[in-house]
């Protein structure tokens, strides 16, 4: 699998993601042999890049993947990246606090059964710390040597601005940010507003969490609701629901027009759309199989027409006025 820089730094990452989100929860994702199969054909296709959380799961995601590189693949083939930042409270959802966030890196690699990440991202803005503790966090966890490079993720356009622009005012002494990680796909083209601009010109690599639109992309709601997937669990619907609606629809149905003309799967349309757009490293992809992992990682040989990405990107372009739009026409 080909390899990408992650920003502008000398990281290189499979240009496809491993994702665990569901890894440890026992009624949407694999069981440990179901990880592990995941992980093993992940691997062998030359894929490097697993991204984790010290949420998911309870944690038991971070435990999970620790114990299979115990024995499985070797550690050093990997590159893994962690989140830190959230907590299941329903009074204060993030704590991004200098304190709050080198603890949870201390238990992650304890979980994980290693003395460093490759990648340690804060998981969400949190407006109750000031930014400059939260990016210190990142400092003190690079220079102990516990985290290798840092990033951040669900940051908005300014807030994503601020982070890399403070870390770059003092090179050598801050650590650059390397990546944010944000929701995107052909169903969800947000962060093209003010994320991936402030990205590419502060050098920061789009890791696309959600790149198949919640599995929606692949065509498997067309028809209904499968009684196999997301979109039927109770706890996993809402999070599938809001990309059930006509105007997704429309998206998808060009997305499977297009499969048909080159012989290919929706899934393998939408994901090589969003792995090679402009200021993307690598879309971070979940499976509950690795069946389905192999599915989306058989995408590595397909390369969209030109007429084709036009096509998509005009049936999904979202609506962005004023600011975007040219004053002068106003």
């Amino acid at each position: 699998m080909e390899q990408r820089h992650l920003g502008r730094t000398g990281l290189r990452v499979s240009r496809i993601g491993l994702g665990t989100l569901t890894w440890g929860r026992s009624a949407e994702g694999p069981d440990e042999s179901g990880a592990a199969e995941q992980l093993k054909t992940f691997w062998e296709a030359g894929g490097t890049l697993v991204d984790t959380a010290d949420v998911y799961g309870g944690g038991e995601a971070e435990y999970l993947l620790g114990q299979l590189m115990g024995g499985l693949v070797p550690r050093r083939e990997l590159v893994i990246a962690t989140k830190s930042g959230s907590v299941p409270d329903p009074d204060r959802r993030f704590d991004a606090s200098r304190g709050h966030l080198l603890s949870a890196l201390d238990d992650s690699l304890a979980r994980l059964g290693t003395d460093h990440v490759d990648l340690w991202q804060v998981h969400a803005f949190d407006p109750g710390t000031p930014l400059e503790e939260t990016l210190q966090a990142l400092d003190l966890a690079v220079s102990s040597g516990r985290a290798r490079y840092a990033g951040v993720s669900n940051f908005s356009g300014w807030q994503l601005a601020k982070a890399a622009t403070w870390q770059l005012a003092a090179p050598g002494v801050r650590t650059r940010l390397a990546s944010t990680q944000m929701e995107y796909s052909l169903l969800q083209r947000g962060v093209e507003r003010e994320v991936l601009p402030a990205a590419r010109d502060l050098g920061v690599g789009l890791l696309p969490s959600s790149p198949l639109g919640r599995g929606v992309l692949t065509g498997k709601y067309r028809d209904g609701t499968p009684a196999d997937s997301r979109g039927a669990s109770p706890t996993m619907a809402g999070f599938v629901e809001p990309y059930l609606d006509d105007a997704a629809g429309r998206i998808v149905d060009a997305v499977a027009t297009a499969a048909q003309g080159l012989a290919v799967t929706p899934l393998q349309v939408a994901l090589a759309w969003i792995r090679d757009r402009p200021g993307v490293v690598a879309p971070i992809v979940g499976a509950r199989t690795s069946e389905q992992l192999a599915a989306a990682l058989s995408v590595e040989a397909l390369s969209l027409p030109e007429e084709i990405c036009r096509a998509l990107d005009d049936v999904s372009a979202p609506v962005h006025r004023y600011p975007d739009q040219d004053w002068s026409t106003l």
